[in-house]
């Protein structure tokens, strides 16, 4: 299936890729993040089946590329690239008439994490990257697997200590404001999948998230699916079923 490529920045890694249903559209557009611990080594191509699965299912679909660890990216980079990669997807809306009635993120691992951080983009100081006026607001998040507890992800240094690598010691607000725990409430759903057999993201990254954000009163619901952490993100499995189940529900 063909793309477009648009680009937000002068880095290799700065750019997004547009997939247009070839008949009819779905109102609003997926925002697809891909995972890989933040690590360069893995790219937007893991986004490519499911950004052309949902084309074929009628989704306008934008796959997201942002710097990385060892590619320039951390923090405040990689915060800086998925804000302003997201507010890209204005100008293709011009040009292609898209309708954003419905702005859904869905993040893989690593990507769950930033998808739901930039739910939480107008609550941001401003001070902080990706605040600031919001081109392309979420309306709803699907989180496969998300890192969703950094504060808990660094003590268990899951990754092999990818929470340090990526964001570096604490130093004034780059784990409060990095962190998706400190941003509950979100003012918009989250759907945090799970996979039963991930051995990868434990489940209690999604579960604390959820729990948190229920007694915040927030919308957000823990659904385990199975499959392993990388069945979600396999076209065909049962577990994609139910992930594209979700997607169907926030759009």
């Amino acid at each position: 299936m063909a793309s477009q490529r648009y680009t937000y920045g002068e880095d290799p890694s700065q750019f997004a890729d547009l997939y247009l249903p070839e008949g009819d559209r779905r109102a609003g557009a997926v925002i697809t993040i891909h995972g890989g611990f933040w690590r360069s080594r893995y790219t937007c191509e893991l986004g490519v089946p499911l950004a052309e699965d949902l084309a074929a299912r009628g989704f306008t679909c934008w796959n997201l590329e942002y710097r990385r660890v060892g590619n320039g990216g951390g923090w405040p980079e990689t915060f800086e690239d998925i804000a302003a990669g997201i507010d890209l997807l204005s100008v293709a809306a011009g040009e292609h008439s898209l309708n954003l009635t419905t702005t859904t993120a869905l993040g893989h691992s690593a990507g769950g994490h930033l998808a739901v951080w930039a739910a939480g983009r107008t609550s941001l100081p401003g001070s902080a990257p990706g605040a600031g006026s919001v081109a392309v607001p979420l309306t709803g998040v699907v989180s496969q697997s998300g890192v969703l507890n950094l504060r808990r992800a660094r003590e268990e240094r899951l990754g092999d200590g990818a929470v340090a690598d990526f964001l570096g010691e604490p130093r004034e607000d780059n784990y409060r404001l990095a962190d998706p725990m400190t941003a509950i409430p979100l003012p918009v759903p989250v759907l945090a999948l799970h996979g039963a057999e991930d051995d990868t993201v434990p489940l209690s990254q999604s579960k604390s998230y959820v729990n948190a954000a229920l007694t915040a009163g927030a919308t957000a619901e823990l659904v385990i699916i199975p499959g392993d952490h990388f069945a979600m993100i396999t076209p065909g499995t049962s577990a994609w079923q139910l992930v594209v189940d979700a997607v169907v529900r926030l759009a």
